[in-house]
């Protein structure tokens, strides 16, 4: 049995674009109460819009990615609010043309395909992989740990810069 199983978990801090969601939200959760206040006839508008703005902050309150590798098979999954979970892709060792260190002089010919970003944005050690995934290349920046990291050079070694 030459299983190999592994996971990890990446928090993301909030980007720019997030923040300025969380100001607009908390505005549009204080312009509703401010209206329920003044307008009491007219309560159940703000209530909903008080409701749909509570359930957007949970939304964008936080982003994690899971990095689950599987014997040659890498999912990554993104976590929001730390309750909805969605795929954002799906790549096997025979699909995956290179692994490096973001910045590798092996990466400079892919640099004008799609990015996936899956990092936490912290300024940890990225690595960089170049696969096709639904018959298009696309670069992938993820932070794997030392046991994805063997796991892949074991699976493809020949396609893994460390």
């Amino acid at each position: 049995m030459n299983d190999f199983y592994t996971e990890q978990l990446v928090k993301q801090n909030a980007s720019l674009g997030t923040i300025f969601k969380k100001v607009g939200l908390l505005i549009g959760i204080i312009a509703c109460v401010l209206i329920s206040l003044f307008y009491p006839f007219i309560i159940l508008l703000p209530a909903v819009g008080i409701v749909g703005l509570i359930y957007l902050w949970r939304r964008w309150s936080s982003t994690e990615y899971e990095y689950l590798y599987t014997s040659g098979d890498l999912d990554i999954d993104r976590i929001m609010g730390k309750a909805t979970r969605k795929r954002v892709l799906s790549v096997s060792a025979k699909d995956m043309e290179l692994l490096a260190p973001t910045g590798a002089d092996e990466l400079y010919p892919y640099q004008e395909l799609k990015v996936f970003d899956c990092s936490s944005k912290t300024g940890s050690k990225t690595y960089e992989m170049i696969a096709k995934v639904k018959e298009q290349k696309v670069r992938i920046i993820f932070e794997p740990n030392d046991k994805i990291l063997q796991g892949m050079k074991f699976y493809a070694p020949r396609k893994v810069i460390l």
